[in-house]
């Protein structure tokens, strides 16, 4: 009996330096101050900054060894900075990438990413016997990254700010592009704010 419970106890030792090994592996990234950002707008005393990331470089402190944009999808940083008096919903924001030709894209959920270019939804095989289940390989873009960096704020209290990323499925990351955010919300009088239309060109 007691080796059994000396044999448990360090089982869980060795379980608790895993996990504490897995975290130390995981990157640390915080987002810079708003007006830090070259790329931004100000409107109704809010103010939103758009970075993308694109090279190995500018990926490698929020998404570790992972480039999401080797995988056709282009993470944009939004930071929001709200300094009215005003607490603001952000529960309904929606992003838009617009192209130098004004093609639109929509921005993908953090969710949906692992399932887009690079990634197949698991399935099944019809045979005689009917469906058959098929085991897929993990997606590249299943990183824990991915949704853990998301932008996810549902309201900004006044003098606040909140940040995280947005991803695009573009063929196109031209630096004429520009992103179209909407539907930010005054938490007090329930009236939407001004849309924000941010080129990622320009200081």
């Amino acid at each position: 009996m007691y080796s059994l419970r000396l044999k448990c106890a360090l089982l869980s030792l060795v379980c608790a330096a895993l996990l504490v090994a897995a975290d130390k592996d995981k990157t640390t990234f915080q987002a810079k101050p708003v007006s830090e950002y070259p790329h931004r707008q100000t409107s109704e005393k809010v103010t939103i900054a758009a970075s993308p990331f694109m090279t190995d470089e500018q990926t490698k402190e929020p998404f570790g060894k992972l480039n999401p944009w080797r995988y056709g999808v282009l993470p944009v940083l939004v930071v929001i900075q709200n300094d009215g008096k005003d607490a603001i919903r952000t529960d309904k924001l929606k992003f838009v990438y617009v192209l130098p030709d004004n093609g639109r894209v929509e921005a993908t959920p953090a969710g949906d990413v692992k399932y887009l270019e690079g990634a197949r939804k698991p399935g099944t095989v019809q045979g005689p016997l009917g469906g058959i289940h098929v085991k897929q390989a993990k997606s590249p873009l299943g990183e824990w990254e991915i949704e853990g960096r998301a932008f996810s704020a549902k309201m900004i209290p006044a003098g606040q700010s909140a940040s995280g990323f947005v991803y695009f499925q573009t063929p196109d990351a031209s630096d004429a592009a520009s992103v179209y955010i909407s539907g930010l919300v005054n938490a007090a009088s329930g009236n939407e704010l001004y849309y924000f239309e941010i080129p990622l060109s320009g200081k």
